[in-house]
């Protein structure tokens, strides 16, 4: 008995011993598999960023130095070195001659510069239209500093685009691809080239979409709408250049800054590509870019004080007060006022037709108006206007012509 019982002891000290060295095993094991987390990787074994992206890591004890590639650069800096890469050879200086009359008057020549893009491989080169407004030359510097005369192909001064083009060997045109502004979200990559201060060329800055859909003021007075805000640092040259997404596809052209000491205060806006690809056909074959036009030389924008003076049906829409001559909205049957009133102690036109809508889309001013026009249609564009005529609703066709130069 007393040896069974020794011999039972034995058995399970040995059974003990052994399941403590299979625990013992795996922790080994264990420790073994996790050290490389700790300690540097080794070029010759390290994961590249396109391996990352193929095969992402999964859980959340993922191991991320796989984001890390051999020069130590990871994902998102290694995007914004193959845009550079990629688009630097499409964007120029461009330089200009001025001349002008000094105090004596005297003529006195003056430089300006600002940045472009290659278009295409005729040459064209994209740029903002005050960067060349009254240059009697232009010059535009290539990446390689190779310098060509250009010559200005055509211009909008309301939009603030020019074309320009240079007759280049094939090899320095590398155009640039267009993509879309129309899809574009607060927060997203902002990538700008340009030369600032008309020195340092080929200059890259980063920064995001700040705000879409702003306004500014164009060369001719009006309003560019659709103006892409950015905090990528911008400044005087900078401008024509390319506003660029993640994928090195140009969403803007860098056109104004915002700032009280005249550099770069994180305050920056482009033109969207949108406008830029609603204009090129026009400038290319035109030379200029034909503005949709109804041809309404004034109109009062009413309010529901003026809808009660006046007894008028309605409260919102255009009173109509003059009309061009032969302009389209008249030769379709729209009419301008027909008398003055005195309402307080002031003269008003009325007895006009009241504009409500343009395709069924409600029209509450003349800036509205022209901001419609302008982005959602054409020269030859048919469209139905709505109109209140002595009380009564109707709906006329009017076909949109050219405005007419200012």
């Amino acid at each position: 008995m007393k040896v069974n019982r020794r011999s039972r002891l034995i058995l399970g000290i040995l059974l003990i011993l052994a399941l403590l060295g299979c625990d013992l095993g795996q922790l080994l094991t264990q420790n073994q598999a996790v050290s490389p987390t700790a300690s540097p990787t080794s070029p010759s074994t390290s994961t590249s960023v396109a391996a990352a992206i193929e095969s992402p890591p999964n859980g959340a004890g993922a191991n991320t130095t796989a984001l890390i590639d051999a020069a130590g650069l990871d994902f998102a800096e290694q995007r914004v070195i193959d845009v550079y890469k990629w688009v630097s050879p499409s964007v120029v200086n461009v330089t200009t001659r001025v001349l002008r009359r000094g105090f004596f008057f005297e003529i006195i020549p003056e430089e300006g510069a600002g940045s472009g893009f290659i278009l295409d491989k005729e040459g064209h080169i994209l740029t903002n239209y005050h960067v060349i407004r009254g240059a009697q030359s232009v010059e535009v510097i290539f990446i390689d500093e190779t310098m060509l005369p250009a010559r200005v192909v055509g211009s909008d001064p309301r939009n603030d685009i020019a074309v320009l083009q240079v007759e280049a060997p094939p090899e320095l045109l590398t155009p640039v691809e267009l993509g879309s502004s129309s899809d574009l979200q607060v927060g997203q990559r902002a990538i700008a080239i340009g030369n600032p201060f008309g020195q340092f060329g080929s200059t890259l800055t980063t920064g995001v979409i700040s705000a879409l859909d702003r306004t500014l003021q164009g060369q001719d007075g009006r309003q560019i709408t659709g103006v892409i805000q950015t905090d990528a640092a911008i400044n005087r040259g900078n401008s024509g250049g390319p506003l660029l997404d993640s994928s090195g596809r140009v969403i803007g052209m860098t056109t104004a800054i915002f700032s009280p000491s005249g550099t770069s205060a994180g305050v920056g806006f482009a033109v969207p590509v949108d406008t830029v690809h609603r204009l090129l056909p026009d400038l290319l074959t035109l030379g200029r870019y034909r503005h949709p036009w109804l041809g309404i030389r004034y109109a009062y924008r009413l309010t529901p004080g003026l809808a009660e003076a006046l007894s008028l049906p309605v409260e919102k829409g255009l009173l109509l007060v003059e009309l061009y001559p032969g302009g389209p909205l008249a030769v379709a049957g729209g009419q301008g006022a027909q008398q003055e009133v005195i309402v307080g102690n002031q003269r008003i036109f009325a007895g006009g037709d009241i504009l409500t809508a343009i395709n069924g889309e409600e029209v509450l001013s003349l800036e509205e108006l022209e901001v419609l026009l302008e982005t959602r249609y054409k020269v030859g564009d048919v469209v139905e206007v709505t109109l209140l005529q002595d009380g009564q609703e109707t709906n006329l066709t009017v076909e949109l012509t050219e405005e007419p130069g200012r």
